[in-house]
């Protein structure tokens, strides 16, 4: 099961290389092609246009100098580009060609990313600016854009002051190191950022991806990578005229809204939130777009078991955030030792019809979260180490899928796994989101947690398991679990049962926490913590997104989250030998075409010599 969906997880997304060759090579040939003829027919016209000068035949001239007009006429009003790099780099998606045409009001985008700033950060903004400039051949409405340098001020206190001013908007600045030519340190403040207005309404978008794990030059190419889909996700939020409805589940000792209010209100940008109880109404899911089942504690009856499968039979998605066994943090926190017992909530046989398992385990990872230990004896003073806490596993996300491409880690607490392996139904496809890392253990239940002697192990035996499922996202068109079945007692169902439903997707995650956010204080003084918000190392993990990216994914049914899958190949340079050859190749550059220029007026001025000689 590991195997297959890790080689899955691995190679969903590679295409065939001839493919892409023979697209490339048909773009080239057609542009060159194009070019050729458009060439041929110009310079034949204007040829066909002196040969009649001469003859002064007036009506061919007219006719002549008539057709060269027109030619350049429907030149402009047949209007088309041609992308001929393998990665269509320069090529924005029909999804951002409809919407730019569909503007209805002024957008101004000002990019805060100009002045003396280093050939990453160049590079950067000469991405977005070829952005922009291709959004504003297809904005309908006035679409327009400014660089501005936020440095650029007379006085150094003038220019603190723009720094505060930008930073009480959101705008945060990013301290840039550097060394000059002699190696001295240099320090920058670069602010990043866009901000759009579009009509009355201002949204600021960070252009940087920051992914501590990855160099400076991958951040960067990632940042060029995602400049369509960040841009675009502001205005479309902004423009939209149809709000999908969402809701949380509840009934079932779900999490409180003060433990979701973090993905409340980062959900709440795209959709209409709501929150509510199933009953026994079965079309009370009708209106919904998508729904969330945020780490339910108590089981489903069957009435509400039919009502969520009619609901997905009829193309409603649900994101499921499952715990799989039940552990006692009470116990565990006073005592360190907590029971593990499967956790049973009577949803078995509809996952497995859906093609899906959670497994009853907890699970375990070296690549973890850290936590103050007591390593002091019982007759010394207390002295506070940080060690391992392998029950709040760091979870990998996939690279290859737009919910969780260029993700950071996910921080989960208490995970179980996922077995995708229960179902070989054809018409399912599963993808991987979310996996363990290459040292992972399971215990499963009914087991025990205890903290005293979790360091006892030996690490290298103990974590002996890798990269197993967490999240997965499953698509395709599902069987009904009531398919032969009747309809549950209390239920009033005047249709016809449907036992498959129309082309669907869901998201599972094996643990529920991954959602939930933390409180501090009380009353005036509460304060909420964003998702995946580490207290020990004070750092914030990639919940946040995840969660947003899952359910714009399970409600977009125009691909926009599709734009998260771009892909552009990172071609660095040698830097050794930039170092070492710097001389040569500015001496390359700058006298090479010096050189060929006079090379060139030589043999043309041979050329005419021998011509007025003759």
């Amino acid at each position: 099961m590991q195997d297959d969906s890790l080689f899955y997880y691995l190679t969903q997304r590679r295409k065939s290389k001839l493919q892409q060759a023979i697209k490339k090579n048909y773009a080239t040939c057609l542009f060159v092609g194009y070019f050729f003829l458009f060439l041929c027919v110009k310079i034949s016209l204007f040829k066909s246009l002196l040969i009649q000068m001469r003859k002064n035949n007036i009506r061919t001239f007219i006719l002549a100098l008539g057709g060269i007009i027109l030619l350049n006429i429907l030149s402009v009003f047949f209007f088309f580009r041609i992308d001929l790099t393998s990665e269509k780099r320069y090529s924005i998606s029909q999804n951002t060609k409809k919407m730019l045409g569909d503007l209805d009001k002024k957008t101004q985008i000002t990019i805060y990313l100009d002045g003396d700033l280093n050939a990453g950060f160049l590079q950067l903004k000469k991405a977005t600016r070829e952005l922009l400039d291709e959004f504003k051949v297809y904005a309908s409405n006035d679409f327009t854009y400014r660089f501005v340098n936020p440095s650029a001020a007379e006085s150094q206190e003038e220019r603190n002051k723009n720094y505060i001013a930008m930073e009480r908007k959101g705008m945060r600045a990013f301290t840039v190191f550097e060394k000059d030519d002699e190696g001295k340190s240099i320090q920058k403040v670069v602010f990043p950022w866009a901000e759009i207005i579009y009509g009355k309404d201002t949204a600021f978008v960070n252009l940087l991806k920051n992914n501590p794990r990855l160099s400076g030059s991958e951040n960067l190419n990632h940042s060029i990578e995602n400049l369509e889909f960040e841009i675009t996700d502001a205005i479309r939020i902004r423009s939209m005229k149809t709000v999908h409805k969402i809701a949380f589940l509840e009934g079932h000792n779900e999490l409180p809204p003060e433990l979701v209010y973090d993905a409340s209100v980062a959900l709440s940008h795209y959709f209409q939130v709501d929150r509510g109880a199933l009953g026994n109404d079965p079309t009370i899911l009708h209106d919904y777009k998508a729904i969330i089942i945020a780490k339910p504690m108590q089981a489903f009856s069957e009435q509400e078991k039919f009502i969520l499968d009619q609901y997905i039979m009829r193309g409603g998605r649900v994101l499921w955030l499952i715990d799989g066994v039940r552990i006692s943090m009470d116990s565990l926190s006073s005592t360190g030792i907590s029971p593990v017992i499967p956790l049973d909530l009577n949803l078995n046989d509809q996952l497995f019809t859906y093609g899906i398992r959670i497994i009853p385990a907890v699970l375990q990872d070296m690549q973890c979260t850290q936590i103050p230990m007591n390593v002091a004896r019982s007759d010394e003073e207390a002295r506070f180490e940080a060690m391992p806490w392998y029950y709040s596993p760091l979870l990998l996300t996939a690279p290859f899928h737009p919910i969780s491409r260029n993700l950071l880690e996910v921080k989960a607490d208490f995970p179980s796994v996922l077995d995708l392996s229960v179902s070989k139904n054809p018409n399912i496809q599963k993808t991987v989101l979310l996996i363990s890392s290459n040292g992972s253990h399971t215990d499963m239940a009914p087991s025990r947690i205890n903290l005293n002697t979790m360091y006892d192990m030996d690490s290298e035996s103990y974590f002996n398991t890798q990269h197993l499922p967490v999240g997965a996202v499953l698509e395709g068109k599902f069987p009904s679990v009531f398919a032969n079945r009747l309809v549950p007692e209390g239920i009033i169902y005047n249709e016809k049962i449907k036992i498959e439903s129309v082309p669907n997707r869901m998201v599972f995650v094996a643990n529920g926490d991954i959602i939930r956010n933390d409180i501090e204080g009380n009353g005036q003084q509460m304060q909420v913590l964003p998702m995946g918000f580490d207290r020990y190392s004070q750092r914030t993990y990639g919940n946040r997104s995840f969660i947003v990216n899952s359910m714009l994914y399970l409600a977009d049914d125009d691909g926009w989250l599709e734009l998260r899958s771009r892909d552009f190949t990172l071609r660095l340079l040698n830097k050794k030998l930039i170092v070492s050859g710097k001389r040569y190749w500015q001496i390359i550059n700058v006298a090479i075409p010096v050189l060929l220029l006079l090379v060139f007026a030589l043999i043309y001025t041979l050329i005419r010599r021998r011509a007025y000689k003759r």
